[in-house]
């Protein structure tokens, strides 16, 4: 009867038990330690009142199940202040963040007691990690993401001090362009969609992965020294508290470009959807094979012919909206000694772009006459043009960590394609009546395979750190069959006239890279001067290798009628207009290889370097270091003149980079500080860059000449920030900043062809910039829940003009002209503001926001003989962003609702001339685009 009885209790008790887990709740965090910044390990942490409690692991985090309730939560550690936190509320199924940080005894007065709510938590972690840092640091945390309703990196990131977004996902830093921001993934390199930017795009990487992201705008030896005006550090998830599966979907919606009847395009393949093409785009020749010339071969250059895709035409039809899907993953797997993370997410975007009178590639020149102010028009182009874009993105990662140990995996696969169909218009004199009428057919396939391998270990103290990584990536470009086909219209009838306007013609390119990176770290605490110290060093080795394959093809008409094709151009390759060997006429295609543009290089960087990081006196802190790096690039190819280069060593540098970063407490609670640094750093020239290759962009018209003597810059950074911090959120800082800058890269125009651009080092330059940051809620004047953040920064560059470009500057000058000897640094804005208000109330779930964002003129391509210099226009970006947010049962539900560009402002660039009215280089209208998405977590 006994063993009845147990037999019927068991699974009683077993529901009951299980019930009391069901309704239990979770704190976890990470606790910080204020001297170094780091987590702070083997800490102990206590439920006040309760027996919950527990040690952070060798990284500092921790996690406590306990039942539901109000609690306070005490941190201590041996020689540092206890800090107990009041008031963490713990709600059933749920995980609460709480991440403090903890100061050496020895700064404090008292033992610290503080409130918090679970909606400042993670901001107020961020804002730790920002004030306890030993660079000059901003962060964003995913909570205020959340508040801005970006559903990516790159929407999200323009909250930060000094951050502007080019084209939609390209970070810049300080005003500064591409080439002086670096960005990496988990402390690493990761080269982006396109590999001759130094940053990778943003758009790419979904909120719902992220932990938070920081800007780092000061160098330490530990960082790699080829960045000028920030780092950008992504920082995924790596083991969640809990369970989660998110999944979100969203349309966005244009009424200029979507449901447009007028969308240029062209008939692609079946798989376009899915970011790549089905073949229907492969050249039938193998990469380097030419057609014969009719008069060898005239069988198989005509049976080579009829083979390639004849579709050369733009078609119109209905554009579709912006659609987008995500789907997230994580898990945690508690074993008796150690954790096992689980991450994983898939996004999908498609996006569809159209532009009506759309301006690019225009050239205009200054008179001959310097008397003649007004611009002379060399050639004009404007048009239509359709865009769709589908990015897929996954990403898997797996993190295992036992007590003094943590091994991450992840593996990151990008698949995009973007098909582009434009119609242009192109003149090529005022006075001429023989304009051009272009229809241009575009694909272009990229993929990217990032995998990261890393280890970190502590010894059984904590006083000794190791940091191991390895993370190759595997990317590639392929452009599938460029079309482009010019009639000359002449009154009525349209004709080929390749004297005037070239062959109609096709372009295959590949480009391969393999990039691997890895690095070995170590950091050792220990005493200096009676104070606690740390020592970092480490090495690290980079191999980069490119090939780029380039065919092209003209279409010849071979005893044929020029206005056979009433301008169609889907007629050149109709099969009774093919080239017929029999007749010895028709459309046949010839080769047009140039060897020059095909080429292979190779990248390897050494490093090594040592940092102490030590306090001088009680307040001051002090971080010096110095990093050793070696660069060199190989190159393989041909130049345009006809020199043989067989693994040639372009450029050979053994560099030595000093870092001094100063941080003074000008308070004992170290809420207000003043930080002061140095560093050297450098800005490398691309693989494209370096080349001998010859780029060409078949939509602008224009051409990217590479530049063999290219030469790295090297620059000097100075910086000063004061900044203020309160027990809340709220944050003030002012920041001074001077760089110095010995043979800049510049974009500027070829002088013997100026449709063409090329990399020059022109000069010394110098930057001088002032930036003031406020974070501040509004309470104080009776707005409940709002909060107000803007930031500024005004920033002055001066590029000394070398002898030849100042030459030709005065040479051209207009009547009444004075031409000085300095201008402005390419590619470096002249003020930056980014401002937003928010309102969030957690009980009901409404968050709203409205973020301004503009960046000054700023010099885009500098002059060459006479065509003056390009300005690329300030871009005022008004969003507004409205989400609601629910629960449900066990799972959490929101709607979003986004506006882009309010103001409906304009993209534009254009040309500089003096006393004269300034033509446009570059025009785009991107309109208004409406968003709604839906996402729920269980």
């Amino acid at each position: 009867m006994t063993v009845v009885r147990n037999y019927l209790l068991a699974p009683i008790f077993l529901l009951f038990t299980l019930g009391l887990v069901a309704q239990t709740g979770t704190v976890s965090g990470k606790l910080i330690d204020g001297d170094f910044n780091d987590g702070l390990a083997f800490a102990n942490v206590a439920v006040k009142g309760t027996n919950y409690g527990t040690a952070t692991d060798f990284e500092g985090k921790y996690s406590i199940e306990m039942a539901p309730g109000t609690y306070t939560v005490v941190f201590t550690f041996v020689g540092y202040s206890t800090k107990e936190v009041t008031d963490v509320v713990i709600k059933a199924g749920e995980v609460t963040d709480l991440s403090v940080t903890l100061t050496s005894a020895a700064d404090a007065l008292d033992d610290v007691v503080i409130s918090v709510t679970r909606r400042q938590n993670s901001e107020k972690a961020v804002l730790d990690v920002q004030k306890n840092a030993t660079v000059v640091l901003d962060g964003l945390s995913s909570e205020t993401i959340k508040e801005q309703g970006a559903s990516d990196v790159a929407a999200a990131v323009k909250a930060v001090p000094g951050v502007s977004i080019q084209e939609g996902k390209y970070v810049y830093v300080r005003g500064l362009g591409d080439r002086y921001t670096k960005t990496i993934l988990n402390g690493m390199d990761v080269p982006g969609l396109d590999p001759d930017k130094n940053t990778i795009q943003l758009d790419i990487f979904p909120t719902n992965t992220l932990e938070n992201l920081q800007v780092i705008k000061s160098a330490t030896a530990e960082y790699s020294a080829d960045f000028t005006g920030g780092i950008v550090n992504i920082i995924t998830k790596d083991i969640p508290s809990s369970e989660e599966v998110s999944i979100s979907a969203g349309l966005g919606y244009n009424p200029d470009m979507h449901f447009n009847e007028d969308y240029v395009t062209y008939e692609g393949s079946n798989t376009d959807f899915l970011g790549f093409d089905d073949g229907t785009r492969e050249s039938p020749l193998a990469t380097g094979e030419n057609v014969p010339l009719v008069q060898a071969d005239p069988v198989r250059a005509a049976e080579l012919t009829s083979q390639f895709n004849r579709t050369m035409a733009t078609m119109r039809e209905q554009s579709f909206m912006n659609t987008s899907l995500g789907f997230s993953y994580g898990n945690k797997f508690k074993f008796e000694n150690s954790d096992l993370g689980f991450t994983a997410s898939l996004s999908y975007k498609n996006n569809t772009s159209y532009y009506e009178d759309f301006v690019s590639g225009q050239i205009i020149r200054k008179s001959a006459d310097n008397s003649d102010l007004e611009p002379q028009t060399d050639r004009t182009q404007r048009g239509d043009l359709g865009s769709n874009d589908v990015i897929l993105n996954g990403l898997v990662g797996l993190t295992y960590k036992s007590g003094r140990s943590k091994y991450r995996f992840n593996a990151i696969r990008i698949q995009n394609g973007n098909q582009r169909a434009a119609l242009l218009r192109q003149a090529n004199r005022d006075e001429s009546v023989n304009n051009v009428v272009r229809d241009v057919l575009v694909y272009t396939q990229s993929s990217l395979t990032n995998l990261f391998l890393g280890g970190d270990h502590a010894n059984e103290d904590g006083s000794w750190n190791t940091s191991w990584k390895v993370a190759p990536t595997f990317s590639s470009v392929d452009d599938k069959d460029f079309r482009e086909t010019p009639f000359r219209v002449d009154g009525t009838q349209p004709t080929i006239e390749p004297s005037e306007t070239g062959d109609p013609r096709r372009l295959f390119r590949e480009l391969s890279e393999i990039n691997l990176p890895a690095r070995l770290d170590f950091d050792r605490k220990h005493k200096l001067f009676n104070n606690e110290a740390k020592l970092k060093f480490g090495a690290g080795f980079t191999y980069k290798n490119r090939e780029f394959l380039v065919d092209e093809y003209a279409l010849i008409l071979q005893n044929f009628p020029r206005d056979a094709f009433n301008g169609d151009p889907n007629q050149l390759l109709a099969p009774e207009n093919i080239y017929n060997p029999a007749t010895d006429s028709g459309v046949v295609l010839r080769s047009d290889f140039n060897i020059s543009n095909n080429f292979e290089s190779s990248i390897t960087i050494g490093t090594a370097y040592a940092s102490e990081e030590f306090q001088v006196t009680e307040r001051l802190k002090s971080i010096v270091g110095l990093r050793f790096e070696k660069f060199d690039l190989f190159y393989t190819g041909r130049t345009q003149e006809g020199d043989n280069f067989d693994n040639e060593k372009f450029i050979d540098k053994a560099d030595l980079f000093p870092s001094v970063n100063l941080i003074y407490d000008l308070s004992e609670s170290r809420d207000f500080k003043l930080r002061g640094s140095y560093a050297r750093t450098t800005a490398r020239p691309s693989f494209k860059e370096a080349s001998a290759a010859q780029i060409v962009d078949p939509i602008l018209g224009t051409t990217f000449i590479g530049n063999p003597d290219i030469q790295p810059s090297y620059i000097n950074n100075f910086d000063l920030r004061l900044e203020k911090y309160t027990e809340g959120t709220d944050f003030f800082a002012i920041s001074a900043f001077y760089k110095t800058f010995k043979d800049p890269i510049e974009i500027t125009f070829f002088e013997a062809a100026t449709d063409q651009f090329t990399p020059q080092n022109l000069g010394d330059a110098t930057v001088l910039g002032a930036e003031v940051e406020v974070r501040k809620t509004l309470d104080f004047i009776g707005l409940r829940n709002f909060n107000f953040q803007a930031n500024a920064s005004l920033i002055e560059s001066e590029q000394q003009i070398v002898p030849q470009e100042l030459g030709f500057r005065q040479r051209t000058a207009r009547e009444g002209e004075d031409v000085d000897d300095t201008r402005e640094l390419q590619g470096q804005s002249p003020y930056l503001v980014n401002a937003g208000f928010t309102y969030e109330t957690e009980e009901s779930g409404w968050k709203s926001g409205i973020f301004y964002n503009v960046q000054g003129r700023t010099l885009e391509v500098v002059a060459s003989a006479d065509v003056p210099d390009v300005y690329t226009l300030p871009f005022h970006s008004l969003n507004f962003s409205l989400s609601k947010a629910w629960k449900s049962d066990k799972s959490e539900h929101s709607i979003n609702f986004k506006v882009d560009n309010l103001l409906g402002d304009e993209r534009e660039s254009e040309f500089d001339f003096f006393n004269a009215s300034n033509p446009t280089f570059f025009f785009q209208d991107p309109g208004q685009t409406f968003s709604l998405s839906y996402g729920v977590k269980f």
